[in-house]
Order: C-alpha cells, then structure tokens, then sequence
C-alpha cells in the first residue's frame, strides 16, 4: 500500500505566530484517495537539518511531499538541497522565468532578480503550473520515490495539488477507495473503552481502527479501504457493527455531532426546555449548548452561581443546607436542579456544583469532586464524580458529564 510523508518547510512553522495548516490539508485530501499520511514533521530553513530529514524520508516512504521553501529568498533551499541530495543540476527554465516576469508586467513593476531562482528546475522533473504565484512546483520520480515539492502559500498550495496532483497520485493509488466511521463516546475512560473493544479490532487490520481521547470523550475511529465503495461500507458495517453491540449507550453519536448537538436535536424531539445553575463549570454548559444555532428554541436560561449568597438568592437554596451539608454535595447539586428549573419554568434543570482546583480540596472532598444533578418532571437525578486533571480539564469532563446525563434523561423520557 502506497504511504506518504510530509515535511513543511519555514522557520516561521516553529514559532508560536504560525501554524502547519497546509499538512493538515494535506493529509485529508491523501486520505480520501486511499494513501495513509504516516508521519509529519517541520524543519526550518537550514539546509543540513532538511537534508538529513529528506534522506531520512526517501529511505522509508515512497511519497514525500513538501511544502515551502521555493520562493527566491536566500533562505529557501528547498531546490538546492534536492538536487545535492539526488545529484541532479538544477537549470533555469526559460518558459518558467517568461510567466514569472509577465506576472510582474502585468502588475506593472519590473521583476527584481532574485525572483529569476524560482525558474530553477531539477533536471528531469516535471513542472507543476503555479497559477496563483511565481514559483512553479516540481514532481520528481527518483527509483522508487515521487517527491512532490509544493509552494508555501496555501492559495498557491491547494489549487496547484488539486489540479497537478491529484489525479496522479490517485492513478498511482490504483483507485482505491476510503471509508469512514466513527463511534463518539462518553463515560468511559480511554482503557476501559480499549479492554472492551480490542478483543474485537484486533483481529482486523481492514478497517484501521483510531482511538482519540479527549476530556470526558473517546471517539472510536475506523477507516476501510477496499476496491469500491460498496466493498469499504461493508467492510466497515462488519467491524463497526461489533464495536457498536460492545459499547452501546456509551455512544452519543455515530457522526461528527458534539454531545451538545445530541442533546439539543434531543430536546427539540422531545419538545422539551433547559436551563442550567452552574458552580465549578462556570457557564461552560450553557455556552456549549448555546453555541448550537436554533438553542434560543430550548435552552431558556443560565446562572453562575459561584457564591453561597448567589445559590440562595438565584436559585432559592437554603441557607441551612449550605451550612449543614456544603456548597459541595449532593444535596446543593439537587437543590440547584430544582431551583433552576422551577424558576426558568422549565422541562429540565441542571445543577453542578465541584471542587476544580488546584485548591481548595480535602481528604473528604478532593480537587476534581463534581456533584451533577438534573431536574425534570419525574425527578431529580443525582452523579457524584471524581475527575482527575487540571482545572480545565476538570471543568470541561463536569460539563460532558452534565450533558450526558441530559442525553440519557431524555432518551428514557
């Protein structure tokens, strides 16, 4: 199976004011013709550091890709260092250097000299038109290796790969098609969710199977390559069939959709309101179920609640369960619930109430102690949690949590 390799190519790549967008592109439109992108990497201007990272890739992939370094600066070798690597003279292009100077002419200034470089051609290279720039790009067989060398500049990068390359690299694919499935889950840890299904994925090696943690969610990735589509969709239903048995209500989603995507298309199925008192989360539950357009049609109303004096006064808590049980416990969570959702007069209510750190834990109540609660016509629910990590990450696993208490409520209403 045909693999690629991508190299960036800046100085700029490394510093924090500039981000690798052209990879990720990239490696999408090489997935969808069937070639793995199997590793990335940035090297800055420096012609021994992209020497030994362009030997090293011809060694171990047959398709290396990179971006950068034509322009006609002094600091773009990407060229110069290719042609020492492959002992190949590099000559100026005479049809190449007349487009870049009529490019000038056009815009009415005289071309400076040192743009005259980006006519330097590797002997035996074919020339990618660049009609968005000045410097071409170059595709060179060398034995088994295509190396493909592509502009910098994304609106140069992507009209030049989709029309020059592409079609060839899907020809050297052999037409294979890709497909796609994902299972979106939340409340199992990413070990657990691996005990569970490994025994089934591990036994295939069509589809590849992906596990992508993130806080309070594991999405289960798998990717099926086969002659036709047909023969890919089948490939993934057999696998992704298992996966789906074993893991059940953990799913959320079998899409792209966010949990609160889920929970709002949920709400609006069961003709059902929410408003959300929140503590530890400090909105964040009502900001995602908010960033959903069309929310204005269930979500009515949240409260940050970060004080004792702003429970009592927002959400009618008494100061008696404060002080006997503590803003942080079940009790709070419950009366934060129920409070909210008389008040907004609504279907459901959410309380969450915790402890995110770094301080302010004990040994009874330890940094990462969420309470969540949600109200609705039949009850009142309660979850204690123990989350571990930082004081986003806590914060943001409480509202995956909050909101996945939600999506169950509502699928058994």
């Amino acid at each position: 199976m045909l693999s690629a390799e991508i190299i960036a190519i800046g100085s700029e790549l490394l510093t924090p004011r500039f981000i690798d967008t052209n990879s990720i592109y990239l490696t999408e439109q090489l997935n969808a013709i069937g070639i793995p992108v199997v590793t990335k990497s940035i090297v800055g201007d420096d012609e021994n550091y992209l020497e030994h990272a362009i030997r090293a890739s011809l060694q171990r992939t047959p398709i290396l890709i990179t971006t950068g370094g034509l322009g006609p600066t002094e600091d773009d070798v990407t060229r110069k260092v290719l042609a020492r690597l492959l002992q190949r003279q590099l000559i100026l292009n005479n049809e190449v250097l007349a487009k870049i100077e009529s490019r000038f002419k056009a815009r009415g200034v005289a071309m400076p000299s040192n743009n005259a470089r980006q006519a330097l051609v590797l002997a035996g290279s074919d020339i990618l038109p660049n009609n968005h720039g000045t410097a071409p790009g170059l595709w060179i067989s060398h034995e088994k290796n295509h190396i493909v060398l592509l502009p910098g500049p994304p609106s140069e990068l992507k009209p030049m790969f989709e029309q020059a390359c592409l079609p060839r690299l899907q020809e050297l694919a052999g037409g294979v098609v890709l497909a796609r499935s994902v299972y979106r889950t939340t409340g199992l840890a990413e070990s657990t969710l691996d005990a569970r299904i490994a025994p089934i994925y591990t036994k295939y090696k069509n589809p590849e199977t992906t596990i992508l943690a993130k806080p309070g969610a594991v999405d289960v990735r798998l990717t099926a390559r086969a002659k036709t589509r047909q023969e890919a969709e089948m490939l993934l239903k057999e696998l992704g069939g298992q996966i789906d048995e074993s893991l059940d209500d953990f799913i959320f989603a079998r899409s792209e959709q966010s949990i609160e995507e889920v929970v709002g298309m949920l709400l609006v199925l069961k003709n059902a309101t929410i408003a959300v008192a929140e503590s530890c989360t400090g909105g964040l539950v009502s900001e995602l179920l908010t960033n959903v357009a069309g929310s204005s049609a269930y979500f009515m109303s949240g409260v940050v609640v970060y004080s004792n004096e702003s429970k009592m006064e927002l959400t009618g808590i008494p100061p008696l369960l404060l002080e006997m049980q503590g803003a942080v416990s079940a009790e709070v969570a419950r009366g934060l619930a129920d409070g909210i959702r008389e008040r907004a007069r609504t279907t459901i209510g959410v309380g969450i109430t915790g402890i995110a750190g770094p301080a302010g834990g004990s040994p009874e109540k330890p940094v990462g102690t969420v309470h969540i609660a949600v109200a609705a016509p039949a009850g009142t629910q309660h979850r204690q949690f123990l989350f571990p990590g930082d004081r986003l990450r806590v914060r943001r696993q409480a509202a995956q949590a909050a909101l996945d208490q939600v999506r169950r409520l509502l699928l058994a209403m």
